[in-house]
């Protein structure tokens, strides 16, 4: 029985394999995601582990087409307004798509950070 322990020991070692995003999301968004999560939070291997399982709980939670259309609200709230087509990312219809990304965020931060 002691000899079973040692050699099942090493097994113990070894990270929990977690389950990949769902299909939709490109590899390169997966990607761009951790590499942008990293460079904010530090780069080594426990903060590539946290991001990269940050970004397969907002995968859960949203479509890809949902997390593009929230990011492209967030990246267009930063031109400066007095423009018509910046004003429709305003609008309360891109606020909820927003606060559905952020809902997911954190909930992501709270699983993996």
């Amino acid at each position: 029985m002691r000899a079973l322990r040692l050699l099942l020991l090493p097994l113990l070692a070894v990270p929990a394999i977690t389950r990949a995003a769902p299909a939709d999301y490109p590899t390169e968004a997966l990607a761009r995601y951790v590499l942008e999560c990293t460079a904010v939070n530090g780069y080594s291997p426990d903060t590539l582990r946290r991001c990269s399982c940050s970004i397969d709980e907002i995968a859960r939670r949203l479509s890809y087409d949902e997390f593009v259309e929230a990011e492209t609200v967030l990246a267009m709230r930063h031109i400066p307004s007095g423009r018509d087509q910046v004003a429709l990312y305003r609008a309360p219809w891109s606020q909820e798509i927003v606060d559905k990304l952020r809902q997911a965020q954190v909930e992501a931060d709270l699983k993996c950070f």
